[in-house]
């Protein structure tokens, strides 16, 4: 045998490995670099998780369920507080603390089915057991929307992770963390379920205006059979205000139809602004015109008031009444959306040219004496006077504006529609000379004058509908809800035909509506059909 070296022999074991030989230290700032960053990772993770499931429930986690006579459409989105929101278009929307979770629960009101809802207003008797058929339509469609919003977080997680990550392993591991997720909001929503959220509800939208059509919350506990009445009674309204729609004549405006607010007389109500707000936005209004007597007194303490409509969002036309001073008219020309028109002032405003002037009385002031009939005519003939300058200068006027109805009046002829208001009740002439009169009632229900009479005065507003091109007016809707303790609202919408008598607007409201001559305006008249649809929801 072949004697080696030793030192050969030495360098072959020190080059072989050897289990407990102890390895090199490593530095510290070297092992920290090594080690997976794994916080970044965690929070990609749930970036991941929380954007795949609210994905899931935006595109597949809406339910379409029948609720009574209703068909909703319930669904799950994120939420910092929870709770539960009812929306019901157009009146508004009502939200309920009913539960505190990082989910909320949507319904929204979509339409009536005609068969159900036509067989609850002809059998009222079937009311008795609807609070039995609306519970189990609210917990089946519940029932299918937790598993189906089950179903679409962990799709919907799965789906991104797999997109981001493309490892099958990770992406299951999104859908899995995902589901849990919902599983916890769920537990927690149940844990703190409040079922007599219900008795405290908040308003929003037109329903803000009047919380009393759901009945007293107060007296729910101790009256239930009053209660029950009163929710029988809103969805019957809710069913009619519904069924309304599939009556009115065929105009229907399209997206560049130009939509004009028409307000008047209110009165220093508080509660108008909430409505015209609600208005504005349901019907995406392109301007408000307020055809005067806004105050009551027309003093500056009074002028807070007004501030409101800074806020509205939308230009805001306005002429002075015999309510409003020139105090307020100053104040109200400082403010940005604002369009004060005077002395028949004309100014092109969403769309359309408006002129107007203001009312020449201010009643509240008593040292003066009124002689309203004369300096109306006179205010009158100063507007038609600058209507005709305005044609002469090639800058014809669409729309004119004064508060009282005979100084407006007095544009026949120069002018295709003319606004006025003052007599608290709509109504709708055809003048000799072819302009269109359209007189408004009181927005703010006659403000503190509501209760003169022997019934509440309404609370009234219009939506006008211009072609974008002719500027002409197509049609209108008239809107009227119920007064001071009153839970009525009527809908009624009118096609333009200059052709055809309507009601005199200075007869009384309860007098039968007599016929004005018509004739052919110099911008000739329309060829729309004409058409009334009127229905009231008690």
């Amino acid at each position: 045998m072949a004697s080696v070296p030793v030192a050969a022999l030495h360098r072959m074991l020190n080059r072989a490995p050897r289990r407990d030989r102890p390895r090199p230290a490593t530095p510290p700032d070297l092992e920290l670099a090594a080690r997976p960053r794994l916080w970044p990772r965690a929070l990609g993770l749930t970036g991941v998780v929380l954007v795949g499931a609210w994905l899931g429930l935006l595109v597949v986690g809406d339910v379409r369920a029948p609720v009574g006579p209703m068909n909703t459409t319930m669904a799950l989105r994120p939420s910092v507080t929870g709770g539960t929101k009812i929306n019901i278009s157009p009146l508004g929307a009502l939200s309920l603390d009913s539960h505190v979770a990082p989910v909320r629960l949507d319904v929204n009101v979509d339409q009536l089915d005609p068969a159900r809802s036509q067989a609850l207003v002809d059998h009222p008797e079937r009311l008795s057991g609807l609070q039995d058929e609306v519970a189990h339509d609210v917990e089946h469609g519940t029932l299918d929307l937790a598993v189906r919003s089950c179903v679409a977080v962990a799709t919907g997680a799965t789906a991104l992770g797999l997109a981001v990550y493309r490892r099958p392993r990770r992406a299951l591991a999104a859908g899995g963390l995902a589901l849990t997720l919902l599983a916890a909001s769920g537990a927690t929503a149940y844990a703190t379920w409040n079922p007599k959220s219900i008795l405290e509800p908040r308003f929003s939208g037109l329903l803000s205006s009047a919380p009393s059509v759901v009945g007293n919350a107060r007296s729910i506990v101790t009256e239930f059979d009053v209660y029950q009445k009163e929710l029988a009674r809103l969805v019957t309204n809710v069913t009619k205000l519904y069924d309304v729609t599939s009556t009115l004549p065929a105009y229907r405006p399209d997206p560049s139809t130009i939509r004009v607010l028409h307000v008047s007389d209110i009165h220093l109500n508080p509660a108008s602004w909430k409505i015209i707000g609600s208005l504005a936005k349901q019907y995406k209004v392109n301007v408000i015109v307020d055809s005067g007597d806004t105050m009551d007194h027309g003093t500056a303490a009074e002028n807070g008031f007004l501030d409101p409509i800074g806020d509205l969002g939308v230009p805001y036309v306005w002429v002075r009444g015999n309510h409003d001073s020139r105090t307020t008219q100053r104040y109200l020309e400082r403010m940005r959306n604002v369009h004060v028109l005077d002395d028949g002032r004309a100014e092109t405003v969403g769309g359309l040219r408006f002129a107007g002037i203001g009312d020449p009385q201010f009643t509240p002031d008593r040292s003066k004496a009124i002689g309203r009939d004369a300096s109306e005519e006179l205010a009158g003939d100063r507007l038609a006077s600058a209507l005709r300058d305005q044609r002469a200068a090639g800058k014809p006027v669409d729309v004119a504006i004064a508060h009282e109805p005979s100084a407006a009046r007095e544009t026949d002829g120069t002018v295709p529609l003319v606004l006025c208001g003052h007599l608290h009740h709509q109504g709708t002439e055809m003048l000799e000379f072819g302009t269109r009169l359209r007189m408004e009632g009181s927005t703010g229900g006659s403000g503190l004058r509501a209760v003169e009479h022997q019934y509440p005065a309404p609370i009234e507003a219009s939506i006008l509908y211009f072609d974008r091109d002719s500027r002409r007016l197509q049609a209108w809707d008239a809107i009227e809800l119920g007064g001071l303790g009153l839970t009525t609202a009527e809908v009624s919408r009118h096609l333009a035909d200059e052709n055809k008598p309507e009601s005199d607007p200075g007869a009384s409201p309860s007098a039968t509506p007599s016929t004005t001559s018509s004739g052919t305006a110099p911008w000739g008249p329309s060829s729309n059909p004409s058409g009334t649809v009127s229905h009231r929801a008690p």
